[in-house]
């Protein structure tokens, strides 16, 4: 199987906040927001595996700023990890005031996803080629968040026995 490198996959998605996206008082939902993340960070991890994909889990999702109608809200996604069928994608949100061109790191997101077959099944994904140092420190975190993904996974199964 082909190695990919971060470049290949990465992908970026604006769109503009409206009404339908909003709560009474001109905040943009969370929940609005996340399905933006999920779809963006898909599109990557659909892009390195050439494959369908399914969301397996949402590490974090953290808010630190407000979004408001009539904003751009910018979603920067690009892989960190794949290990044999999985992939962790990172995504950041920025949103942007057309008005005064002020931009703010609204939310950061990390997201895992796992490669389908036809049959939909589980399937290998490419390896992940590191360029720069950058996407390696991104792949060393990522490796140790999955770490504590399936310590987490391992102690809740044996919780359930």
């Amino acid at each position: 199987m082909e190695e990919k490198s971060v470049q290949e996959s990465k992908a970026m998605v604006i769109q503009q906040m409206t009404q339908i996206d909003a709560n009474l008082a001109g905040n943009v939902h969370g929940g609005s927001i996340m399905k933006l993340v999920d779809s963006t960070a898909g599109m990557v991890a659909a892009r390195h595996s050439s494959s369908n994909v399914v969301t397996a889990s949402i590490d974090r999702l953290d808010f630190y700023h407000p979004v408001y109608i009539g904003e751009l809200l910018k979603i920067n996604a690009s892989i960190n990890y794949a290990g044999k069928t999985s992939m962790e994608i990172g995504a950041r949100v920025e949103a942007e005031n057309v008005m005064t061109g002020e931009v703010r790191h609204t939310a950061s997101a990390y997201l895992t996803f796992v490669a389908l077959d036809e049959n939909r099944k589980t399937k290998a994904v490419p390896s992940l080629v590191l360029q720069t140092e950058e996407e390696k420190r991104r792949n060393f975190q990522a490796a140790e968040r999955r770490k504590i993904r399936l310590a987490e996974r391992s102690r809740e199964g044996n919780a359930r026995k």
